[in-house]
């Protein structure tokens, strides 16, 4: 839809919004998701049809925006002491959420969506968990790659494999990380052997 109105920041719009993503949340749960229509979500989350296509415009657009939303890390990775090993552990968990079923139809929608905003958002969402693992391996005065070769080496293989086969194993994801570390000074970059 041409004309549509973009976001206003906080108060009415905030409010629609955060109902509508709930409304779209709770009828994935209850339903089919082919069967979740416009109406629906609007009488789930209290709000006028015509609201849902001022603000998003079809229900793709709206579905690519929840699946945005749900896509942002809500959460740190883990810092087990070792650059490599953080990686490891934010590559396996990454790998198995984004090959979940619910991850894969977040993954469809973003992917869907006619300005391609959603996808660069979550795109900007994985660099900063790599950021935040690379600025820590730094502090640490480890070798650590930089965050385009993880996405590159590490995050690219894992979604291409998502996408287009089978969701990677452990030992796939193992391998891609032991490969991104072994482009770093072999003396400097390490991944500890599992016990």
């Amino acid at each position: 839809m041409a004309g549509r109105e973009g976001p206003r920041p906080g108060g009415r719009s905030a409010r629609v919004q955060a109902s509508v993503h709930a409304a779209v949340q709770a009828l994935m749960t209850r339903m089919e998701r082919a069967a979740i229509t416009i109406p629906a979500i609007a009488a789930e989350a209290g709000v006028t049809p015509s609201t849902i296509y001022r603000r998003w415009g079809d229900i793709q657009e709206l579905l690519a925006d929840v699946a945005v939303e749900r896509l942002k890390p809500d959460m740190v990775p883990i810092d087990t002491g070792n650059g490599g090993n953080d990686l490891l552990a934010w590559a396996e968990q990454y790998a198995e959420e984004m090959s979940s079923k619910p991850g894969r139809e977040m993954i469809r929608d973003v992917l869907a969506s006619q300005d391609g905003s959603g996808a660069y958002q979550c795109c900007n969402f994985t660099r900063q968990q790599i950021e935040v693992i690379t600025a820590r391996a730094q502090l640490r005065g480890e070798g650590f790659p930089d965050v385009d070769t993880v996405m590159d080496r590490v995050v690219s293989p894992i979604m291409y494999r998502i996408l287009f086969g089978e969701a990677p194993d452990a030992a796939h994801v193992a391998r891609l990380v032991a490969g991104a570390m072994e482009l770093v000074s072999p003396a400097r970059a390490s991944v500890d052997e599992p016990a």
